[in-house]
């Protein structure tokens, strides 16, 4: 046990005070480095996805992409503008779950908080991912270890993030920033090159990812593919909307501002890329990504490109953060609303949600690896869960500004209406154009089964079946909860039994305790396999009265077990006593022994904790456990 605490205090820090979670709250640099980091990072990927699309009908679709990239950043800003309505609207934090269920219903509610919960695991699995792609871009060597690399990762962002809310943004900080300048550089190095040297494209470009390449027409379908590809820019954006209480005051007006920083910087970083990359030509391929193709060609191959890179995988598998930030507050939320299971409200020793933290981590775990971490694999699951949290959300808003009125309501109502039609045709677009488009996931004689948003559509339903069933549940035991036992305390009759194995001090303490209380009888329990067996103890029984005359006024009961039972006998004996004294509450004393170190654990038979698993599903009956440990000498 000791180790244990000294393994936790080196991993998550001291305990912090809940008196001192004010001192937690985020200021707007650190704010931006915690709850941005997902959309920010998302510039590494998102150009590329909406070129492996295009490049489905062949290398001159690609210029297509500047016109999807405008369209995109158009929708970045009514979505941004839309929720930075919702931070004055909802100073308490805005989420989508709580603005759709204030004010299109519970069950609107519960969709938005499903299809986000499910789109957190996806980012951190996609921005993990994506982190190792630009690591073996750089040194190829480690493409084979994708997985216990990304599992590695999320261990780490996982220690960081239980360490609380003020450290693991001064963590973050240094890698996003320095993410963002590093990129920065490399466009201004790129626009210079282009706009005043002249620099034309890459003499010898890389060849078009393999059997895809030029196999489809450039139709309207293919085009809202990678638009909807290329939407992955735009993840993440809710972050701060939701997260408006973690901010320092005045909370509203901070995350507004840090809003607009996030949404200028991903706006200049996502068109920077796509443009550059269209001037120099650049085509996706297996072997090295978008980003690292544009920083060899424009800073060449020395120190700052492999700057770039380490900065690229630092601040993707960082960007997992804001999962790390959000998923765990979403959760104690439907937590507190009886929606999840109560444990998700717990705190732990840093002030942060624990459980929510480490069963994110759990499940992006397990999405990397049966996707093999393979980010083109990912995409098609990512995005459609997130427009629809977007879609709800801009809806209550409006809903929201029809009731309340106010001033300037209708102008606000407009803009939030806007955005929600705006995010509604993506979430379309997104799910018929993606809904089977992913890798294979199942085949048999022929018939093939691959995955898409069709995996979201159908888990998002099933998410809300769950919380409804859970819901029902915690008002089920609020209704019909019943007490078995009085009421008042003169109404106690107390029986007790004592299972007895042998005579020795733990046993002893235990029938010494239960006599010390007053009862209408006290009976020790004996099983044995066999007569003999049962002969034995009752002599050995009657020996102990020399020392411990109290138990001439115990019962013994030996009870034979040909079969080697032992819960099933003391059941028996527990449902005959309570036939024969209906009135009495029954009582079972259990002697536990408790091991010095917890390898000396696996040693003993802990047979009283196999009698309280049994006794905790028999109503009306009181278990007491009577520990007994090793003196100091012995140890």
């Amino acid at each position: 046990m000791k180790l244990f605490k000294t393994v936790k205090r080196i991993l998550i820090g001291e305990p912090i005070a809940t008196a001192k979670a004010a001192h937690e709250r985020l200021t707007k640099p650190k704010a931006l480095a915690v709850l941005s980091s997902d959309a920010l990072s998302s510039v590494a990927y998102a150009t590329e996805e909406s070129l492996v699309t295009l490049s489905a009908a062949g290398v001159a679709a690609l210029a297509a992409n500047i016109h999807l990239a405008l369209a995109i950043a158009a929708l970045l800003w009514i979505v941004t503008i839309s929720y930075r309505q919702t931070i004055f609207a909802y100073p308490n934090g805005g989420g989508a779950y709580i603005v759709a269920a204030e004010n299109l219903g519970k069950v609107p509610g519960l969709v938005a908080a499903a299809a986000l919960l499910i789109d957190y695991v996806l980012t951190v699995s996609v921005s993990v991912s994506s982190g190792i792609a630009a690591l073996s871009s750089a040194f190829p060597a480690l493409a084979s270890w994708t997985v216990p690399i990304g599992v590695g990762c999320i261990f780490v962002i996982t220690m960081v993030n239980l360490r609380g809310t003020r450290d693991s943004a001064t963590i973050f900080a240094v890698p996003t920033y320095l993410f963002l300048v590093s990129i920065l550089i490399m466009l201004a190095v790129g626009a210079y090159r282009i706009l005043v040297l002249n620099d034309g494209p890459a003499s010898d470009p890389l060849p078009v990812v393999g059997p895809v390449a030029g196999i489809e027409p450039l139709g309207i379908f293919l085009l809202l593919k990678a638009f909807a590809s290329g939407c992955s820019a735009m993840t993440g954006v809710e972050a701060i909307s939701n997260g408006v209480p973690a901010f320092r005051q005045p909370e509203s007006k901070h995350a507004a501002q840090t809003m607009l920083a996030m949404s200028g910087l991903l706006t200049v970083t996502f068109l920077g890329i796509t443009f550059l990359s269209h001037a120099y030509h650049l085509v996706p391929h297996e072997s090295e990504t978008i980003l690292s193709q544009l920083a060899h060609v424009t800073i060449g191959s020395g120190w700052f490109y492999y700057l770039i890179q380490m900065a690229t995988l630092f601040v993707l598998v960082l960007a997992a953060n804001t999962s790390f930030a959000d998923f765990p507050r979403l959760a104690s939320i439907l937590a507190s609303d009886g929606f999840m299971p109560r444990q998700f409200t717990f705190r732990g020793d840093r002030l942060a949600f624990s459980i929510g933290i480490i069963m994110l981590a759990l499940f992006a775990a397990v999405v990397l690896i049966l996707f093999k971490g393979d980010v083109s694999a990912l995409i098609p699951l990512y995005a459609i869960g997130v427009f629809i949290s977007f879609t709800l959300s801009q809806s209550g808003m409006v809903i929201h500004w029809w009731r309340e009125r106010g001033r300037h309501w209708i102008a606000k109502m407009a803009i939030n209406g806007l955005g929600a039609v705006a995010t509604l045709m993506v979430t379309l677009v997104a799910g018929v154009t993606k809904f089977a488009s992913g890798d294979v996931i199942f085949a048999i004689e022929g018939f093939q089964l691959h995955a898409g948003s069709w995996v979201v559509l159908l888990l998002i339903p099933l998410q809300v079946g769950i919380f409804r069933a859970i819901h029902k549940h915690y008002g089920r035991v609020r209704r019909d909860v019943a007490p078995l036992l009085p009421m008042q305390p003169k109404s106690y009759q107390h029986m007790f039994l004592v299972p007895v194995a042998q005579i020795w001090p733990p046993t002893v303490e235990s029938l010494a305790y239960a006599s010390s209380l007053p009862n209408i009888g006290i009976t020790a329990l004996h099983v044995a396999d066999n007569a003999h067996d049962l002969a034995k103890f009752n002599q050995t029984w009657m020996n102990a009265h020399a020392n411990y005359p109290y138990l001439k006024s115990v019962g013994l009961r030996l009870i034979e077990s040909p079969y080697r039972s032992l819960t099933g006998p003391i059941l028996d004996f527990i449902d005959e006593s309570k036939k024969t004294h209906p009135d009495a509450v029954i009582s079972v004393v259990l002697a536990e022994f408790v091991a010095s170190r917890w390898w000396e654990q696996v040693l003993h038979n802990h047979t009283a904790l196999r009698l309280k698993a049994a006794l905790l599903f028999r109503p009306g009956v009181v278990v007491i456990s009577i520990p007994s440990h090793l003196s100091r000498t012995s140890r």
